[in-house]
């Protein structure tokens, strides 16, 4: 301090010269210092100090200009001397402040210089210390700043600016409300615009500089407008200048100085947005228009930037409602439109470009109404030139490649408008794009079923989208944010709307725009008819385009306004003058209906209407048709809408009515008709009248329909004039059963009409009016085939069916009494032949079906010793019967003898549960099993002692004794099958081997299906003797038993059995062994037949073995045992053949259908041909055709059951049988091989016919069963050898469908034994026993074998015909024989009793019989198919039927279609399928009432059928699961649902379905699952596991929610029924299915697909109702932490469901939502699902686009928009917090990314995926700051400001990044 304190003495003196050099001398002496006096030690710094804080102005002079020197010269930092200079600024006396301003400014411009100040923050910036320092500093800081740009500039005025710019935010956004500081920001503005001026070489950064702050200025008060006004004004007139001056210099930046002109304008129009700057919009405009002219006054040209000054004009335009406003906007659009057409060669797009100007359309139309004349002139100037490019472009938009205008990479409003309008005509738009938010209408309005948003284009979404609103409003629930929108949006809508009238595609559906806009907004009526105006010309002077569609629907529009009663003048000003035109009759006519339609709107027009319609001008306009149709249809029209107006115009119905043209005929009936059915006047009074004019209306086809449709209200008093109505009735039956006119399509349309009016009448009114009513209306229905008639034909049927039922006469049900003579000697039968004695011995077959020891009175007390009794009885005729009845070593005979055991067992049985009745004091639920285990063991006691021949049949009775056990009887069977087992393996017995196969085979086709280890016991142990047996005719047997087995393998299990744990693993062991059992037989067979090895080798390589195969020697050892004597093998082979057809069902079962086939194939090509029989050698290949014989008619039977066969291979085996047998008697040969081939043929031929007609599938020729029943005579009454008589007899029996020798249960025969076919036909195609042409055939057949089992002199011939007769009686009276219920569950046959008669007269009976009896095989009259569909759906509404066999009924009509297709007039056409779908809904609607519909349901639902249905047929079966639920069993449903599971598995992996097959098999599938659960009661928990399994199954088969293509529609209609299927489910199994765990958001490359889609799932399901948002809540934080391009499918649905839900819950999804976006990985997908938010809630909804990149591109618009809306303004400043917070941490990591700062600690780190869009996510948080920072605190805004964003992108790089690979996921899909 001693160095400087003489020095600092010296400052004192008041001289000024001696104290500059005083100041002078401590600055030289600072600056030569040692350090510790240096300036920036202690003693210097106080010396600096006391210079710069001298009250002396030399002094301070003088030391500012050394410190400045010392900074200079680097003796003193740079920041150092700012501040001590700041400090002296802030201590000085206010006259000395411009000295140390000037001194800041010159250290300020050295730091620049020195590149030391260039990025200073804002806080630290000096001049905005200097600003915030005082006040007395303004004057003199602006002059510093002019001065430092002025000698900065040489270093880039960019970069000058750029330092310029804190300090000006500063200025600007800190600014107080004080007048000297608005002073200072004006004169600083000002004085910057003037700076231009003298610059204009280098003055555009500047301006740019000005005109980026404008948006920072605040907007809050009128205080603040008047600066920014002045502002500018101000950078106005520095652009004025700047222009002119560069103008005249001839620079080269003009075209640089016109776009910071356009940018410009679009800052001052973006100020005109603020609904708080609308009062300087005037002065807006009147600058702009300057900007304007003075480019082109100085010659410039219009450049295609100002298109966007065109756009920001038309979102001011509807803005403005002042007058001069008005006037200057449209003045300013025809300068830029008159500068643009002046420069058209160098600016103006193609005219098929779309131009922005086009908008302008409708605005200036509604212009035309204003009051002011100057604005009605300027706005007629805009039409005119608008016209001219309408014009042009309408020529042109078919020709060159459309261009769009480019949009910047962050929307305005303006943009998004233009944006739309483009997209849309250009036809660039996806389906999901551009109308996703319309789709969804607020969940109380549509329910999402009814979201078919893929087929709707935009226009007829915005559509509803008014209609809706408009509702709203009408109801008064609409929302504040739908006010706002029906004040704001109608006018842009219609704008846009009458833009696209002129667009090829897309020009009809904008008209119901513009019409609900005016609806909307009132104001809009007027305009729209000067737009209908408008447009008329426009497309009248362009004859070259054919807009005609779109111009007759704006014409339709015109009525429309009525509604706006200011506008009736208008219309009926315009209307007029056309009604006095009768020169143009197509004018006139056109006027009379828009009149009529303006009267629709508003009957204010009726009297107008009234004169025109009178009755005279009907004579007076006679020659011109044109006009009287116009008035017909108009009249037509008042008539159906107000028929009290209609009455007025009576006088001209009736001048119609009395017209000669059948169509004004027509017309005047169908308006009386209207007038009757409203009552307005009397029907049969008008009748009176005008009844004469209508009697020729057979002549033409309208007159006939429109006087049906006047018919039908003459029933109301039928029954008062009862002649008339029958007229009345006369007249409608004649039209409708008419016949001449069929090919005219108006007379089906008559005739339907018609019955229509026919249906209203009473039925007994019909029946006392038409003659013979019943057989003429039966005779019409079945002969009628069009479609039209039968569908209203079916709906009259139906009343009479109706009617029928409720008038029927109730009978008692009576015992059923023999219908023919054969069952009247069947009922006799057991009391003639066992009556007097004990005759088993004798009759050993028939005695074990007749013989029965138990009696009636055997329940009584004290009866239990005659029940003993009768025990030791049936012992001892066991006993008998085994050892009279000689199996003789025949494998047939043998199963012949166990088929006969089964009734013998269950009369034992039966006796046996009454024994122990008497015995046990105490109650047993279930005698069955110990009955059954007793008489076992006694059977297998008496078996052990017994002689071979005995022991033989009672092996087998064993196996009949389980047959009729119930399936629960575990131990008996099992004890059954040890002791077979036991004689099985007993290789030194070949009785007891062979007769134990065949009886285990049977047991193992009745065990348990859960019996599965016992079952496969006995089936591996007959595989394993088969293979080593060495006698033909044990591996024979076993072959058999094998067949029976594989009854019972893949059967279905019942509803507990499905609960099994290991279910899944037997089924795939039974499949296994199934697949060893054919390969075995298989290999054992092709020994015997070289031709047929290779197809026995492909059957046998289709089912290969595992591990334990076939010993290899089986081949060596078979044939070496069967070569010394085939005959007597001759059984042992058949019964491998037998057992090889045997398996069919079981192959059926697996879904083998090939493999039936070839082995149908096989055992049609073994049955030996005519021309072999004579020279048949007695080799090994001939020995299978016995068996094949045999086994042909039960392969058949599956056959044609499952539609696997035809006529003609059934004609074929029947021939091949009839001439085998012929051949066979004839040549008389009658060694073993021969009687048992001809045994086996007669047997064989009848169970075929027996099948086949049973089953009623197939017809075949009366004729051929004549001669093959004559065959059946001649081999049983010939001298022939027993054994033929034999099978003669079986034969025959088996014909009437006895079923001997098959152990498959017969086809029950129907309860009712009506005759199945007509007494003329040719054909037969229903049971022999109820045929009247063959009864007496057969009948003399039944006599003959009836007298020889009563009495015969041969004894074996009458054992045979007594047995025969026996399987015929059981099998037609198995009802009465089988009366007990408890041990034969599974025996019971037959249909449900019905006990209902109905008159041989009945309308159902006649149908009924028709169906039966319908021809199918080509030949004569041939039925259409759509009468028989029309008659199956009358059927169907049926309350009762009668008891036919309907199965047969409906197999047949199944078939029906195929049979007959080709053979239909080509004319007449008919939808292939449908016949069988209406087979399917008959047989749903009666199953409940006939057991034969529910097995023909139940056969058709098994999966090996279903999968051989067709499509159409599979997707009906589906859809209905509902119904078959309701009539199918617990278990039976539970194997519905495991059949449709798989169905579905085979439908996604077969290649035989295509893409939309397998969409329409999943759709279906979902539709019956969700009628089964609307449906559900207590019995559907029996099931509930298997159908939410199956729903399981279906939702992993889901395809992606939003894939485009082809198949798009059916997969949106599969989602659709999926919710609606799944809303039905239970919550917590729901919950269960979509349940979705972190892990899934954790994947490290992408989202799993299944995640996406349990989201969308999840969220449709809330939008639904049916899970609350709080499901979907708890996924909200992972699910906006993952990549976009994985979950953007789930994003948008997730909007779509936040969008309707409550409104608080919105504001916090919003809230939230955006709190995320600060901490997750992928900031983008938060920003994109709160722009969806934004987008979906905000005004701008139906115009935005909805893509990756423009849902953040539109941010900034629509959050600013929602944030606008009052009932969001309650979160604004929490959304804008977590807004800016977001965006803060998105400016960092950009800093980040550039390199300019490290990461900031303790946050989440974004994932580099994200690099690539990362300065455009922080361009869209900054323009959204920007847009909401009035939300923002003062400090947070300033920091805005100052951010330094990137300002031009690529916006269609960015376009590509965020959407590329829209549908990723899709991929993943299946």
């Amino acid at each position: 301090m001693d160095s400087y304190s003489q020095l600092l003495e010296k400052i004192r003196i008041p001289q000024p010269s001696l104290q500059k050099f005083a100041v002078i001398s401590i600055f030289e002496k600072l600056r030569s210092a040692p350090p510790h006096l240096n300036p920036n030690s202690i003693p210097g710094t106080d010396a600096i100090t006391q210079c710069l804080h001298s009250t002396s102005a030399s002094v301070l002079d003088q030391s500012v200009r050394e410190l400045c020197r010392l900074v200079r010269d680097s003796k003193l930092d740079l920041s150092r001397g700012l501040m001590e200079l700041q400090s002296a600024l802030e201590a000085s006396d206010s006259k000395f402040v411009s000295l140390f301003v000037k001194g800041i400014g010159f250290l300020v411009r050295l730091g620049f210089q020195k590149n030391s100040l260039r990025f200073i923050a804002s806080e630290n910036h000096p001049f905005v210390k200097v600003l915030s320092c005082r006040v007395e500093i303004q004057t003199e800081l602006v002059q510093q700043v002019l001065i430092f740009i002025m000698q900065s500039k040489y270093l880039g005025m960019v970069e000058v600016c750029e330092f310029l710019i804190p300090f000006l935010n500063y200025s600007i956004v800190r600014m107080p409300s004080s007048v000297s500081i608005s002073s200072f920001i004006r004169s600083l503005m000002s004085s910057l615009a003037g700076l231009c001026c003298s610059i204009p070489g280098e003055a555009i950064p500047v301006m740019k500089l000005l005109i980026g702050r404008l948006k920072f200025f605040p907007c809050d008060n009128a205080e603040d407008f008047t600066n920014i006004s002045h502002c500018l004004e101000c950078i106005v007139d520095a652009y004025v200048v700047v222009l002119q001056q560069l103008v005249e210099m001839g620079s080269q930046l003009l075209h640089e100085v016109q776009l910071c002109g356009v940018e410009l304008l679009d800052a001052m129009f973006s100020l005109c947005t603020n609904p708080k700057h609308m009062s300087s919009i005037e002065n807006i405009l009147e600058v702009s228009r300057r900007i304007l002219i003075v480019q082109k006054d100085l010659g410039l040209s219009y450049i295609p930037e100002l298109s966007t000054v065109m756009l920001s004009l038309f979102m001011v335009l509807p803005q403005s409602e002042l007058e001069h406003e008005q006037f200057l906007e449209v003045k300013l659009i025809l300068f830029l439109l008159k500068w643009k057409n002046e420069n058209e060669h160098d600016v103006l797009r193609d005219a098929y470009d779309l131009n922005e100007e086009l908008l302008f359309i409708f605005p200036a139309i509604s212009l035309l109404s204003s009051p002011s004349k100057s604005v009605k002139q300027a706005a007629t100037d805009l039409l005119h030139i608008l016209g001219k490019l309408s014009n042009k472009l309408l020529i042109a938009q078919n020709t060159g490649k459309r261009k769009g205008m480019k949009f910047p990479s962050i929307s305005t409003p303006k943009y998004i408008v233009f944006r739309l309008l483009q997209h849309i005509w250009l036809q660039d738009l996806s389906p999901l794009s551009g109308s996703f938010y319309l789709n969804y209408a607020p969940a109380h309005v549509t329910p999402i079923r009814d979201k078919h948003y893929v087929s709707k284009t935009w226009s007829s979404l915005v559509t509803d989208h008014l209609r809706r609103i408009i509702a709203r409003r009408k109801s008064s629930s609409i929302s504040q944010s739908q006010k706002v929108f029906l004040t704001d949006m109608p006018m842009i809508l219609s704008a846009i709307a009458c833009v696209l009238v002129m667009h090829q595609t897309d020009g009809s559906s904008s008209v119901d725009i513009l019409a609900n806009s005016s609806n909307a907004d009132p104001k809009l009526g007027v305009p729209l008819l000067l737009v209908i105006q408008f447009y008329n010309h426009i497309f009248s002077t362009n004859t070259g385009v054919d807009f005609h569609g779109v111009l007759l629907k704006l014409l339709e529009l015109l009525p429309s306004l009525a509604s706006h009663p200011a506008i009736i003048p208008l219309i009926i000003q315009t209307l007029l003058p056309m009604l006095q035109n009768d020169k143009k009759p197509v004018l006139f006519a056109t006027a009379i209906r828009l009149l009529c339609k303006t009267w629709e709107f508003n009957d204010r027009v009726f009297g107008t209407l009234q004169g025109v319609l009178q009755a005279d001008r009907f004579t007076r306009f006679a020659s011109q048709r044109d006009i009287c149709i116009s008035m017909a249809v108009s009249i037509c029209d008042i008539c159906r809408r107000n028929p009290d107006r209609g009455v007025d115009l009576i006088l001209s119905i009736a001048a119609c009515i009395e017209n000669q043209d059948p169509l004004m005929q027509s017309l005047g009936l169908q308006s009386l008709g209207h007038l009757c059915e409203a009552d307005a006047i009397d029907f049969y009074s008008a009748w009176d009248v005008i009844g004469k004019h209508v009697l020729n209306y057979s002549a033409n086809a309208m007159v006939a329909d429109s006087l049906c449709l006047l018919l039908k209200w003459g029933v109301m008093d039928a029954q008062a004039y009862p002649e008339a109505s029958v007229d009345v009735l006369k007249i409608l039956w004649d039209i409708g059963t008419s016949q001449d006119f069929r090919p005219a399509s108006l007379w089906s349309k008559a005739r339907a009409s018609a019955f229509v009016a026919l249906a209203n009448y009473e039925v007994e009114h019909l029946e006392r009016s038409i003659p013979d009513f019943k057989d003429r209306n039966y005779e019409y229905l079945v002969s009628e085939t069009d479609p039209e008639v039968l569908t209203a034909l079916e709906g009259f049927e139906v009343k009479l069916l109706t009617f029928e039922h409720i008038t029927r006469r109730r009978l008692v049900k009576q015992k059923r009494v023999s219908a023919n003579k054969i069952e009247k000697l069947l009922d006799v039968f057991p009391h003639l032949i066992f009556a007097s004695e004990r005759r088993e011995k004798e009759l050993p077959g028939a005695a074990l079906f007749c013989l029965s020891f138990t009696k009636k009175d055997s329940r009584k007390p004290g009866a239990a010793e005659d029940l003993q009794d009768v025990q030791a009885k049936y012992e001892a005729s066991l006993v008998d019967i085994a050892t009279s009845l000689q199996l003789s070593r025949n494998t047939l005979i043998a199963i012949l003898s166990l088929q006969s055991w089964k009734p013998f067992m269950r009369r034992w049985m039966r006796a046996h549960i009454l024994l122990l009745d008497a015995k046990l004091q105490t109650a047993v639920l279930d005698k069955t099993p110990k009955a059954a285990i007793e008489i076992l063991k006694s059977m297998t006691a008496i078996a052990e002692r017994s002689l071979p021949r005995a022991a033989e049949n009672i092996a087998l009775a064993v196996g009949a004794l389980c047959s009729v056990l119930p399936a629960s009887a575990h131990a008996v069977k099992a004890t059954a099958s040890k002791f077979l087992l036991d004689w099985l393996f007993q290789h030194e017995h070949e009785y007891r081997q062979w007769s134990a196969a065949i009886s285990l085979g049977v047991v193992s086709s009745c065990l348990h299906l859960t019996d599965h280890k016992q079952k496969f016991e006995n089936i591996n142990a007959l595989l394993e003797v088969a293979s080593v047996s060495k006698s033909t005719l044990v591996k024979g047997a076993c072959g058999v038993g094998l067949g029976f087995s594989c009854q019972a393998l893949l059967a279905r299990a019942d509803a507990d059995d499905n609960a099994h744990p290991g279910k899944e693993t037997y089924k795939i062991e039974e499949a296994d062994l199934l697949r060893k059992i054919i390969r075995t037989l298989s290999e054992l067979i092709s020994q015997f037949t070289p031709s047929s090895a290779d197809v026995l080798e492909t059957l046998s390589v289709s089912f290969p073995l595992g591990s334990d195969h076939l010993n290899s020697d089986i081949a060596g050892e078979f044939l070496g045992s069967t070569s010394e004597n085939l005959e007597e093998d001759v059984w042992g082979v058949a019964g491998l053949v037998l057992g090889l057809g045997n398996c069919v069902g079981a192959m059926y079962r697996a879904g083998m259908c090939n493999a039936i086939l070839n082995v149908k194939a096989l055992l049609i090509s073994w049955i030996p041909h005519p021309t072999e029989v004579t020279t048949m050698s007695k080799d090994h290949e001939i020995l299978l055709s016995v068996g094949s014989c045999l086994a042909a008619p039960i392969v058949m039977a599956t056959c044609q059951r499952f539609e696997l066969t035809d006529d003609a291979d059934l004609e074929h085996l029947l021939s091949s049988y009839k001439e085998l047998i012929s051949d066979l008697l004839s040549i008389k040969r009658f060694d073993t091989f021969h009687q048992s081939l001809l045994m086996a043929s007669c047997l064989g031929a009848g169970s075929l016919v027996g099948v086949v007609l049973n089953e009623g599938l197939h017809s075949l020729k009366i004729e051929h069963i004549k001669e093959l029943l004559l065959l059946f005579r001649k081999s049983y009454s010939d001298s022939n050898p027993p054994l033929i008589h034999l099978g003669a007899m079986l034969g025959v029996v088996n014909a009437l469908g006895a079923g001997a020798g098959t152990l498959i249960e017969p086809h029950p025969l129907s309860s009712s034994h009506a005759s199945s076919d007509r007494k003329e036909a040719s054909y037969i195609s229903g049971p022999l026993i109820t045929n009247a042409v063959l009864e007496p055939d057969l009948t003399s057949l039944v006599q003959e074998m009836f007298l020889v089992a009563q009495n015969s002199d041969a004894n074996q011939l009458q054992q045979h015909a007594a047995w025969a007769i026996s399987f015929l009686r059981q099998y037609l009276w198995v009802k009465e024989l089988q009366n007990y219920g408890s041990t034969a569950e599974n025996d019971s046959v037959g249909a449900k009793t019905v006990s209902q008669s109905f008159p041989e007269d009945s309308t159902v009976m006649k149908l009924s019989l028709w169906l039966m009896h319908l021809n199918y095989l080509g030949t004569g009259d041939v039925s259409h198919v759509n009468t028989v569909s029309s008659i199956l759906r009358c059927l169907s509404r049926a309350s009762r039927l009668p008891p036919l066999d309907w199965g047969a009924i409906i197999r047949r009509c199944m078939r029906y279609e195929g049979q007959v297709a080709g053979l239909l007039v080509q004319d007449i056409t008919f939808e292939r399928g449908n016949l069988r779908e209406e087979c399917l809904l008959f047989s749903l609607s009666h199953a409940n009432q006939f057991d034969t519909l529910l097995s023909f349901l139940d056969e058709l639902c098994d999966i090996p059928r279903l999968r051989m249905l067709e499509p159409r047929l599979q997707f009906f079966v589906l859809s209905h699961l509902a119904d078959l639920v309701k009539i199918f069993s617990g278990s039976r449903v539970v194997k519905l649902f495991e059949d449709v599971a798989e169905l579905l598995s085979w439908s996604a992996c077969s290649e035989s379905c295509n893409s939309l097959e397998k969409i329409s098999f999943r759709i279906s599938c979902w539709r019956g699952l969700k009628l089964c659960l609307d449906e559900s009661s207590h019995h559907s928990q029996d099931f509930k596991s298997s159908m939410e399994k199956c729903m399981e199954f279906l939702f992993t088969l889901l395809p992606c929610a939003h894939t485009e293509g082809p198949c798009q529609g059916k997969i949106f209609e599969e989602w659709s029924e999926a919710i609606r299927c799944l809303e039905k489910a239970q919550q917590g199994w729901l919950l269960d299915l979509l349940k979705v765990s972190e892990v899934n958001f954790t994947v490290a490359n992408s989202l799993p697909f299944e995640t996406v889609k349990k989201i969308q799932a999840i969220a449709k399901l809330v939008q639904s109702g049916s899970l609350p948002l709080t499901v979907l809540g708890k996924l909200k934080a992972c699910l906006l932490d993952c990549r976009s391009q994985d979950i953007w499918d789930a994003l948008t649905e997730v909007s779509i469901t936040v969008q309707h839900a409550e409104g608080n819950a919105k504001r916090q999804w919003l809230i939230e939502a955006l709190e995320i976006s600060c901490v997750t990985r992928f900031p983008s997908t938060a920003l994109q699902f709160v722009g969806l938010l934004c987008g979906s809630c905000c005004i701008y909804r139906p115009l935005l686009i909805v893509d990756k990149f423009t849902v953040l591109s539109d941010l900034p618009v629509t959050l600013t928009s929602l944030l606008s809306d009052s009932t969001w303004m309650t979160v604004a400043d929490s959304v804008v917090s977590y807004l800016w917070a977001s965006t803060e941490r998105i400016y960092e990591w950009n800093k980040q990314l550039k390199g300019d700062c490290d990461q900031l600690p303790n946050t989440q780190p974004i994932d580099t995926s994200e690099n690539d869009i990362a300065r455009f996510i922080l361009l869209v948080m900054y323009q959204a700051c920007v847009s909401l920072k009035h939300h923002l605190p003062p400090e947070k805004q300033l920091q805005l400001a100052n951010m330094v964003v990137p300002t031009n992108m690529d916006v269609h790089e960015l376009h590509a990044r965020l959407n590329c690979d829209v549908k990723s996921i899709s991929a993943f899909s299946p």
